[in-house]
């Protein structure tokens, strides 16, 4: 039982929206249990830290990245995939084919979720030609200031990355975007 334990894939789950912190706790419990838990690695639900305000004060919340999706790292071998589909407001895992097994998840989507995206895709455009240039104006396509315009005051070649002057309630706020986040206007 013990060798074939340590080969774990990412899964996502399927689960009603809104109640993912939820049915994480419940399938680490579950799974707790029934003494499975060499053979679940981690539940996770992707989050990103989201700044509101609320009555004039800032509250950090997080919010759900995929609504409805719980990511597994697991070796899914007999039962586990049956004891998770069971557990209260899971749906399924995303991919399978009725009655076949859960599909799982390719390097680079474990990746893009997770949000190792840029160690990624340094790699794979590290020879490609910096599509933009100082003082060029840009529209941020992701991320919380999606829509917003600026301008791009610097570009870190290294790591990738362009400081962008947004222009924010009046105010001038810089930010710090990946290629991928912007386009030109």
């Amino acid at each position: 039982m013990a060798e074939n334990s340590t080969d774990k894939k990412w899964y996502v789950v399927r689960a009603v929206s809104g109640q993912e912190n939820k049915i994480k706790a419940y399938i680490e419990n579950e799974i707790a249990r029934l003494g499975l838990s060499d053979f679940v690695e981690q539940v996770l639900v992707p989050t990103e830290k989201v700044i509101q305000i609320r009555k004039g004060k800032k509250v950090n919340k997080e919010k759900v990245y995929f609504p409805g999706y719980i990511m597994i790292q697991a070796n899914l071998s007999g039962e586990i995939p049956h004891i998770i589909k069971s557990i209260t407001n899971v749906i399924g895992f995303l991919g399978e084919t009725k009655g076949g097994d859960p599909v799982p998840l390719r390097q680079s989507e474990v990746n893009r979720m997770l949000g190792k995206v840029d160690e990624l895709s340094i790699e794979a455009d590290a020879n490609v030609a910096i599509p933009f240039v100082k003082g060029q104006t840009v529209k941020v396509i992701d991320g919380p200031f999606n829509g917003f315009d600026g301008t791009i005051e610097n570009i870190n070649e290294e790591k990738r990355k362009l400081e962008v002057m947004v222009k924010i309630f009046g105010r001038k706020t810089p930010l710090e975007l990946s290629y991928m986040q912007v386009e030109k206007v």
